[in-house]
């Protein structure tokens, strides 16, 4: 039976919810917090655990539809300006438990997998997480200096898709060393790389991408063996430096899947 309460936020509880800005406040925890109605309701609809949701009172009903079991408090917007990490206000601000990652090497064996080098910017590593889901990539493996997934900005830029791909924090070296041992492909995006379009790409594999500015650290890419790159057009003419990241994701990306989809 669902129960909604009105709520009076206290100052302790405000103190708790603001302070999971930083990533030694989430994992003392084992909480972070989404805010937006889309975001929310994507929440409630996967396997991760609510633990409790403020919102308006037109928000209350839709929350009820998926967890009908869920306490809700009921909160004006200005208790939820409080507690808000955005600039715009949200009718729905949930708190969830940071589930436990688990790497199946059956699932990394036989699909596409994203290796991330230490990407720094939360937008990046939303806009790429975005993107895994587009794409239907399941996994993404972050090296453990990499943005937190569950940084309110990241959790924010990455519009739900967090809730349906799993993301890992690891030694990449040991990551890419048992890759290795179970022949698994690696790709990694390098400027002196082979035109991606001419490459022989396979349907599984791991894609490595590198910092912004850096790009693949050298202790990642002697692991790599082959080294892909987007060439510009037309060859030869001036052009920037290089793409952003989450960028080049999206175009290395959409080309693995051309291939799959090419061969029918």
């Amino acid at each position: 039976m669902f129960q909604i309460i009105k709520s009076v936020l206290s100052k302790n509880k405000i103190k708790l919810i603001r302070s999971l800005d930083l990533k030694k406040n989430r994992l003392a925890t084992g909480l972070f917090a989404a805010e937006g109605k889309k975001l929310v309701l994507d929440l409630l609809q996967s396997d991760y655990d609510v633990a409790e949701v403020y919102c308006t009172s037109n928000s209350a009903a839709e929350v009820i539809i998926y967890k009908p079991d869920l306490k809700i408090e009921i909160a004006d917007k200005e208790e939820l300006a409080r507690i808000s990490f955005l600039k715009t206000v949200p009718e729905i601000i949930a708190l969830c438990r940071i589930p436990k990652s688990e790497i199946s090497w059956d699932e990394i064996c036989k699909n596409l997998t994203l290796v991330l080098d230490e990407i720094q910017d939360p937008g990046n590593l939303g806009t790429i997480v975005r993107l895994a889901d587009w794409f239907g990539i399941r996994n993404i493996i972050c090296s453990e200096n990499c943005a937190d997934i569950y940084n309110p900005k990241v959790v924010q830029a990455t519009m739900g898709a967090f809730t349906r791909v799993k993301i890992h924090y690891v030694s990449l070296t040991g990551f890419l060393e048992q890759a290795i041992m179970l022949t698994i492909p690696i790709y990694g995006a390098f400027l002196e790389g082979e035109n991606l379009y001419q490459y022989e790409l396979t349907e599984n594999g791991l894609i490595v991408m590198g910092n912004e500015g850096n790009g693949i650290s050298d202790v990642v890419s002697h692991l790599i063996s082959r080294k892909i790159n987007i060439p510009s057009f037309p060859p030869g003419d001036l052009t920037s430096e290089s793409l952003n990241v989450a960028v080049a994701t999206s175009v290395i990306c959409a080309e693995f899947r051309r291939r799959v989809i090419c061969k029918g």
